[in-house]
């Protein structure tokens, strides 16, 4: 089961970098205000947990069960990040820090040759397969409240 669920990731991904990039070689406009905010919302989201050791360690196992590769991982500083080759090149980070005193935000980040992945779908699957991994549903936060 986790060998398709890693294939049509890997399927999805690739259409989704395809339409991200879409076979241009310009950069991207800036980022304005609006497509910011809901970009990280779709990054984003909150476990009911304060482990934060755990969580990394999740995220890190989740990011290799799809096909990535550690780059970088600092539990204290609650991040990690990874690489992906396979035709193309992605990075991605996850953070986490507290959020309230009972649960942890969970952000993931993730670039194709530098132009922010924009396709909640991306998103909806790392959280998906992050969320089965720590035995927590996840929870959409409002990414313009104070303190997010």
């Amino acid at each position: 089961m986790m060998h398709f669920a890693r294939g049509l990731f890997a399927v999805a991904l690739t259409l989704i970098v395809v339409a991200v990039h879409g076979g241009c070689s310009a950069p991207p406009a800036a980022l304005d205000s609006t497509a910011a905010l809901k970009l990280r919302s779709m990054e984003t989201r909150a476990f009911t947990t304060t482990d934060l050791n755990k969580t990394i360690r999740t995220a890190m196992a989740t990011l290799q069960d799809l096909g990535f590769v550690i780059d970088n991982a600092d539990v204290e500083l609650g991040s990690v990040s990874a690489s992906k080759l396979d035709r193309y090149v992605i990075k991605m980070t996850v953070t986490a820090r507290p959020y309230g005193k009972t649960q942890l935000l969970v952000r993931a980040n993730a670039q194709y040759e530098l132009i922010p992945v924009e396709d909640p779908k991306f998103y909806q699957q790392f959280f998906a397969a992050f969320s089965k991994a720590m035995f927590l549903e996840a929870e959409q936060v409002d990414v313009a409240a104070p303190g997010v």
